[in-house]
């Protein structure tokens, strides 16, 4: 494992030093990009979940935490411009990524921002070890797509062999990754304020779900394989062995069971957590009142 400076113009970056974290995984190595930017302690930024995954969407909120933090932001394994193999992409493949990067990257406990799905992996590395000093939680979610709808285990793995098959999945993964769609989406239960939709900005969307292997990982979001826990249950128990501070970002539009998860998420005893307009995109549609709402727990709790 190591990581090397790779150039700064990357199109998805958002002005730091770009660098690839060379990982090992069951004998195949992947390349994982991240991007730092700023000075003072510490702070991870993952990025949700989602066909259109990359560190992009966490860009502006970085830029935000700049002056208060060095800020790094990857790229999922999968996703962004990281390696995206054809890999059977499960929680155990994240779980012991992102244990592995932390320890590469930071020799402290540090202070981490998750939004979306990334929520469960932190937690369960927070539960485990003293990876972090502070967790911060945007709209965390814990159920993929197909699940959240109501399919069973057995027909969200029947769509995702489908969408990993060579032609037929191919041509699936298209249908599902026009810009119309994605734009459908957006509108749906990602951005609030729809004239921020603009055919660029969904363009540049799309152009990272067309890279080669992208379906895959993709497709293991959508049907629930990245689901790190099953069951309500077992994410509020996370929570709730936790020894660090937290905090959650909730936002107003969220899907509904969605935001029901988040309300049985922030009804535990002693929980901080903040309601702010926005959906489950909030912290790329909103990155201002994001900060505006979490400064004083990440600067002085």
């Amino acid at each position: 494992m190591s990581t090397n400076v790779l150039s700064t113009s990357a199109p998805v970056g958002f002005g730091g030093v770009v660098q690839e974290y060379l990982w090992n995984w069951e004998n195949q190595q992947l390349r994982v990009v991240y991007e730092t930017l700023g000075k003072g302690s510490p702070l991870l930024l993952l990025p949700s979940f989602s066909s259109v995954s990359t560190r992009s969407e966490v860009g502006e909120l970085a830029k935000l935490l700049a002056p208060n933090f060095q800020v790094v932001a990857l790229d999922w394994p999968g996703f962004g411009e990281s390696s995206r193999p054809s890999l059977n992409y499960r929680p155990e493949i994240y779980q012991h990524f992102l244990e592995d990067f932390v320890k590469a990257i930071f020799n402290t406990p540090i202070t981490v921002v998750a939004a979306g799905h990334a929520a469960s992996y932190v937690l369960q590395l927070a539960v485990k070890q003293t990876a972090f000093s502070k967790i911060l939680l945007l709209a965390p979610t814990w159920r993929g797509p197909l699940p959240t709808m109501g399919a069973s285990q057995q027909i969200a793995g029947i769509v995702r062999e489908l969408v990993r098959s060579p032609i037929l999945g191919q041509a699936l993964y298209k249908l599902n990754t026009t810009q119309s769609f994605l734009s459908f989406m957006y509108r749906r239960h990602v951005f609030t304020d729809a004239a921020k939709i603009t055919p660029s900005f969904i363009e540049k969307k799309w152009h990272t779900t067309q890279q080669p292997g992208a379906r895959f990982a993709s497709a293991a979001f959508v049907t629930g394989n990245l689901d790190a826990v099953r069951e309500q249950s077992d994410f509020l128990e996370l929570v709730q062995s936790l020894t660090v501070p937290l905090m959650v970002v909730i936002g107003e539009s969220s899907p509904p069971k969605s935001r029901e998860e988040m309300n049985a998420l922030v009804a535990l005893p002693g929980m901080k957590s903040v309601v702010i307009p926005g959906s489950l995109g909030l912290h790329e549609e909103y990155p201002e009142v994001v900060l505006e709402a979490v400064q004083d727990f990440l600067l002085f709790s």
